[in-house]
Order: C-alpha cells, then sequence, then structure tokens
C-alpha cells in the first residue's frame, strides 16, 4: 500500500514511526531506488519494492511475520536478508539499513548480500539433477544458495537452457515478451555457478545399486545424490491424414518458437483440447489476430478442474476475443487443409495445436526398480523409494498434508518449490515439502490464481462477480475449503494460502480456508 497521501515518501528523509502499521508495507523511495518499508513489531525493515519474479508490487503482498509475499504469483521474501525463500522468484531482494532516532526511522545505505557459508563435502561426491526444468533449476539454484560446494550436474533433454515455460503459452507466443527474456539464467550463471549443463542429454537408465545414469549415447555418470526432475511429456494424437509438421504440440521453448514460426503466416488454427494450455494458446493466437478453433469432447472448458462456473466464464471470454468452440467433439480425419470433426463439420486449417494433457516422464525411473504410483511416490522430504534419491516436479506423487491425500500436480510453481525443498534434503536437511500448491493462468486480461488442491468437492461457494471480473470461488467438501480460486482479488488469494498451512499444522479436520 502507499502512504497515506498517495505520495511516496523519500525514507532517506526519515519516516514517523507511528504511521508504520505492524504487517502493513509503505510504498516510498530511497534515492532513485523503489523501496517497501514494513515494520514487524519493534523491528522495521526496508526492502525493494519489486517482486524479483515478473516485478509484482510488493506493496501490495502479504506480510507473514519477518517475510513479505508477492501479489501476483505468491514468491516469498525474507524482509531480514531479502532472500527469496519459496518460488517463482529465485533472485533476492535488494535490503537497505534502517535507522531508528526517537519515534522516526531513516533509509541508510544499500547492505551486502549475505554469502552462504560452504557445506562440509568430500571430494568425490557429487550431486546430479536429471531434468532442466522448473525443479532441476531451483534445485541447481538452491544448492548453491545453501552451500554446497561440490560437483553439481543438470542433465535436460531439450536443446536450450532452463526457461520460463508459463510464458511460452503466454506473453511470448503472443508476441509480447521478447526471446532474450525467456531464459531463467544468463549462460554466465552456469559457469559462475559451476553448474555443468548437459543439453540434448537423455538419460536412458538408471543404477540405483552403483549409483550411475546412463545417457543414450552410452556414457554414464556417477553420483552420491540425485534428483530426478524429468517432468512430463505432452499427450500425443494420432490424426488419420495428418502431414508430418502440420501436428504441433507445446512443452519446451523449441515448441514454442515453431509455433510462433509457423504463425506469422498463419490465418486460421485449429487447437485441440480446452485444457489450460490449449486454451492460453487460443488467447495468444487472438492476440495475433489469428482465426482460432478449439475442439474438445467437454462440454464446457476446464470444468473437469475449476468447475462449470469458472469453465462458463471462460468460454465467453474467450469467446468474447473470437474464439470458435466446437464441443461435444473431436477430431476425426485431416485431409490437406481440410479438418474434419466428429460430427461432419469441416473447418480449413493452416496448423494444429494439440494441447490435451501430459504424462509424467517416468519410463527409466520404473525400470529402474523405483516405487510408482501414477508418478514416483516419495515420502514428504520428496525421497523416492531407494534412499538417496530424491523426486521433484510433475513427476512427483507426495504425501499432501492439506488434504491427506498423495498427490501429484504439474504445476510450474509447485515444481521450483519441490527443486528447492529437496535440494536441501540432498544435503541433509530433512525438510518437509508442505507447500500448498499454487498457480495461476491468463487469458487475454484476465489472470486467475488457484490455490489448493482439489480434485472432487461436494459444493461451490462464489463469492463476488465472475462477469465483473471480482471474485473468490471456494471449492468445498463438507465444511472444509479444498481450494480457492480468485479473479482480481489477490489479497484474498494470499490470505487462503496461508490459512491452509495454518490449517494444516493444526492437523485435520480445519476447514482450511
Amino acid at each position: 500500500m502507499a502512504d497515506a497521501d498517495g505520495v511516496k515518501p523519500d525514507f532517506r528523509s526519515g519516516y514517523p514511526l507511528t504511521r508504520l502499521n505492524d504487517g502493513r508495507p509503505v510504498a516510498g523511495t530511497a534515492g532513485e531506488d523503489d523501496v517497501i518499508l514494513t515494520r514487524h513489531g519493534d523491528e522495521v525493515f526496508a526492502v525493494s519494492a519489486w517482486c524479483s519474479h515478473y516485478h509484482g508490487p510488493l506493496a501490495d503482498g502479504l506480510v507473514v511475520d519477518d517475510t513479505v509475499r508477492c501479489p501476483w504469483h505468491h514468491a516469498c521474501f525474507s524482509l531480514r536478508t531479502g532472500e527469496a525463500i519459496r518460488a517463482p522468484a529465485l533472485d533476492r531482494l535488494t535490503c537497505w539499513r534502517v535507522e531508528r532516532v526517537d519515534e522516526t526511522v531513516f533509509v541508510r545505505e544499500k547492505l551486502a548480500a549475505p554469502v552462504a557459508r560452504p557445506r562440509a563435502t568430500k571430494t568425490s561426491e557429487a550431486i546430479v539433477i536429471v531434468g532442466g526444468g522448473a525443479a532441476g533449476l531451483a534445485a541447481a539454484d538452491m544448492l548453491r544458495r545453501e552451500g554446497y560446494d561440490g560437483p553439481l550436474t543438470l542433465i535436460s533433454a531439450d536443446d536450450s537452457p532452463p526457461c520460463d515455460r508459463p510464458n511460452l503459452s503466454k506473453d511470448y507466443l503472443a508476441g509480447t515478451a521478447q526471446e532474450e527474456w525467456i531464459p531463467l539464467r544468463a549462460p554466465a550463471f552456469y559457469d559462475e555457478h559451476r553448474i555443468d549443463l548437459l543439453l540434448n542429454c537423455r538419460v536412458t537408465a538408471l543404477d540405483a545399486r552403483h549409483k550411475r545414469v546412463q545417457f543414450d549415447g552410452g556414457s554414464s555418470r556417477g553420483y552420491s545424490s540425485l534428483l530426478l526432475a524429468t517432468g512430463a511429456d505432452p499427450v500425443r494424437l494420432d490424426i488419420p491424414g495428418a502431414a508430418a509438421g502440420q501436428v504441433l504440440y507445446l512443452r519446451t521453448f523449441a515448441d514454442s518458437k515453431a509455433i510462433v514460426a509457423r504463425a506469422g503466416s498463419a490465418r486460421r488454427v485449429v487447437i485441440v483440447g480446452s485444457s489450460f494450455i490449449g486454451l492460453e494458446v487460443a488467447a495468444s493466437l487472438r492476440a495475433r489476430d489469428i482465426e482460432v478453433h478449439v475442439v474438445a469432447p467437454e462440454s464446457t472448458p476446464l470444468e473437469r478442474v475449476m468447475g462449470p462456473e469458472i469453465g462458463g466464464f471462460i468460454r465467453e471470454l474467450h469467446e468474447s476475443h473470437g474464439v470458435v468452440f466446437h464441443l461435444g467433439q473431436t477430431v476425426s480425419g485431416v485431409a490437406g487443409r481440410t479438418v474434419t470433426l466428429s460430427v461432419g463439420t469441416k473447418l480449413d486449417t493452416d496448423f494444429i495445436v494439440v494441447g490435451i494433457g501430459v504424462r509424467p516422464a517416468i519410463a527409466f525411473a520404473e525400470a529402474a526398480g523405483l516405487k510408482v504410483d501414477r508418478g514416483i511416490s516419495v515420502d514428504e522430504h520428496l525421497e523416492t523409494s531407494e534412499p538417496g534419491v530424491f523426486a521433484a516436479g510433475d513427476i512427483a506423487r507426495w504425501p499432501d498434508p492439506h488434504t491427506g491425500e498423495r498427490i501429484r500436480v504439474e504445476h510450474w510453481v509447485v515444481a521450483e518449490r519441490q527443486g528447492q525443498v529437496a535440494a536441501s534434503n540432498m544435503l541433509g536437511r530433512r525438510v518437509r515439502f508442505d507447500a500448498v500448491p499454487f498457480f495461476w493462468s491468463q487469458h487475454y486480461d484476465v489472470a486467475i490464481n488457484y490455490v489448493g488442491h482439489a480434485e472432487k468437492w461436494d459444493s461451490v461457494e462464489i463469492e463476488g462477480t465472475l462477469r465483473g471480473r471480482d471474485c473468490r470461488v471456494s471449492y468445498m467438501r463438507g465444511d472444509r475449503t479444498l481450494a480457492v480460486a480468485t479473479i482480481g482479488r489477490d489479497m484474498d488469494s494470499l490470505k487462503a494460502e496461508r490459512r491452509m498451512e495454518a490449517g494444516a499444522a493444526a492437523g485435520p479436520g480445519r476447514r482450511g480456508a
């Protein structure tokens, strides 16, 4: 929040302590820098005003004890050190020294970033991470932040370094994000942090007994601790008559670039699937003024995940932007540029994008004898049935303290946070993974935030209005809130997340939010 008079104060000139309410940030400046000033009891902190992830306004965030959470995508920072405690932010905030003189506080000089103390390791110890996505990169980053100084290898089957995957179906595909924004880290990061990044490298076998992973070229690499973060692969669709290159999928940076290249000369595109990916692709292609038809067997988009209320709203939103839906239908075949639907409708198209879901990439882990259950089974510390082998991200099925069930989710932020927790546990910290699942989806100018996890629910409670783009939607089982979706209510989303955390800490049976 801004100061009461709407003018951003320069905190170098002093700010009355009496105007600082505990836990309510005040936006201001320290010279040319934007800063928030926050009080926690008798302590006052000054940190950067903008989230290091997507530049969200931390003055509108939620302060919990000596941390602040971003209102956009729930990144969490320490007010004491600026450290990015929880993803999706990876970079710390700048901190300033605060001096109190009687009942006035002054923001002084910037503080140096804390230096991680190296953890004692044996020379022969090595950590290997298989997977160059959200979980893999977050784990490698956290290992170095935690002071791990030993050999570190990050293996990726992709041809490009770890990238900002949510952007591939959103701003980058829409043409509003530059290509250089997409890598999560600059190339120099891997050299500076001594991370051996292997691209175009696929692991085909795991020898857990001898602690080695084998690559498709026949070579292998040993490890002391291993993180499996192989993610998921798009479900492929066999469309009769489709020519090579006519059907595209979106998972990697290369996939997104291929769609962008085809979109440059396209006038009409058929999207198969009304999933989040399919609909985000639809919105991005409409931003390029391409005619879009969405074909899906469901009667309402996203109904299985978010219910008919939000699903119906999303359909109306896309239709208002010109998207044409063909629901309750499938693609029966393709002949040249003509797509034939199951009811006989024929659509002309320049190319087809399929977004009908993904499957966890666990084949070599299963062959190695790791316990699997529609994913790789892990304990509360994200360790698999094989000691020293951890799993994170789309492939991990873990005991969720919020639902009391074992779950697997395919959310970017969850994958990053699991990578961070797994990194700490590979160093022997034994941290429980108990974060509340969170994801966001963008459709034109409408962002949906979702916290919690609800595969099935008894009822849906809506506060506010969907059409007014100002609402909180709660998914209930009995009197317990399993998940909350919000539109235009970022603080509601943050507070729901916090209440779910508190409910899990208090034990089963709590309402949760």
